[in-house]
């Protein structure tokens, strides 16, 4: 079976974010005004395995090892069947 994954990866809250705050800072001077710009990459993959349980431990070990830094980061896992 496959399953198709999501993996959404953002700074923890408290975290710096030049990114978000460089594009805060040009959408205001387009005349746009917003707070509490955020960026999230999303990665999407899909695994070919049995279980949806061992998907979610994969997936798991993958953002706790390779896909994000647990100190500053925060993810949420999505799996469908595909």
């Amino acid at each position: 079976m496959i399953f198709d994954v999501e993996v959404k990866i953002s700074l923890k809250k408290g975290m710096l974010n030049p990114e978000a705050s460089t594009i805060e800072r040009a959408l205001d001077l387009l005349g746009y005004k917003v707070e509490n710009t955020k960026t999230i990459e999303t990665i999407k993959f899909q695994i070919k395995e049995n279980d949806a349980s061992k998907v979610e431990i994969e997936v798991e070990d993958m953002c706790q090892r390779l896909l994000c830094n647990p100190i500053i980061h925060d993810y949420e896992i999505n799996i469908l069947n595909s």
